[in-house]
C-alpha cells in the first residue's frame, strides 16, 4: 500500500489504492491460467514481474482476486467488467488508422453485438494492423503485443471494449458473452 505523507498532520496517511486498466488484463489472463505464476505471466502480459505482482495486489485489494491469491472471484470481475469498466476507464477515441479490431469489429464479436457490414469499425492502432477503422486507445501500453501473441486474450479484451462502447443493448449482449468467455475459459 502507498502513503504520502502529510505536512498539516505531520504523519503518514495511506493512499486509497486503485484498479488500472492493466489490472483487466491481468485478471483476465488469470481467467484463462488460473493461479498461474508471476513470472509466466509477465512474459505473456509483455511486463516486468514486479508490474505483475502489484496489479495482483490491486486486485485482491477490490476482491477480484481471493486473498494472497491469484485466484480469480469470477462473479466480482465479471460484475466490475460490466457495470464499473466503462466509467473507471472510459474509451478515448481517435482518428481512423491501421489496427487491430476491437468491440464490434472483431470478428467473434461482430455477430454478438450486432454489427452490420457497414457499421463503422473500431481499431487498437497498430503499424501494419490488418483493418482500418476508427482508432481507440488500448487499455495499456503493449495491449497490440499481448493480443496479437494470444487470440483468447484478444477475444475477451475486445469484448471489454465492446461493453465501454457499446449501445445499452450491446453492453448487455457483450456482458453475457464476456460471461460465456469466462465460465468456458475462452476456449
Amino acid at each position: 500500500m502507498s502513503a504520502f505523507f502529510s505536512p498539516c498532520a505531520h504523519t503518514i496517511v495511506p493512499s486509497q489504492p486503485s484498479l488500472r486498466p492493466f489490472d483487466i488484463a491481468v485478471a483476465l489472463r488469470l481467467v484463462l491460467v488460473p493461479e498461474d505464476r508471476y513470472e509466466p505471466l509477465a512474459i505473456a502480459l509483455a511486463t516486468s514481474t514486479s508490474a505483475v505482482h502489484r496489479s495482483v495486489a490491486r486486485l485482491q485489494h477490490a476482491g477480484i482476486c481471493g486473498p494472497g491469491s491469484r485466484t480469480v472471484h469470477e462473479p466480482a470481475l465479471h460484475e466490475f467488467l460490466v457495470y464499473g469498466a466503462r466509467y473507471a476507464f472510459p474509451a478515448v477515441r481517435g482518428p481512423e488508422k491501421a489496427g487491430l479490431p476491437t468491440a464490434g469489429a472483431h470478428p467473434d464479436l461482430r455477430v454478438v453485438l450486432g454489427g452490420d457490414e457497414g457499421a463503422r469499425m473500431l481499431v487498437w492502432p497498430v503499424e501494419g494492423g490488418p483493418v482500418r477503422g476508427e482508432s481507440l486507445v488500448p487499455l495499456f501500453n503493449g495491449l497490440t503485443k499481448v493480443v496479437s501473441r494470444d487470440a483468447r486474450l484478444h477475444t475477451m479484451l475486445a469484448c471489454v471494449d465492446g461493453i465501454r462502447v457499446g449501445t445499452a443493448l450491446q453492453r448487455r449482449a457483450a456482458g453475457e458473452f464476456m460471461q460465456h468467455l469466462i465460465a468456458t475459459r475462452a476456449s
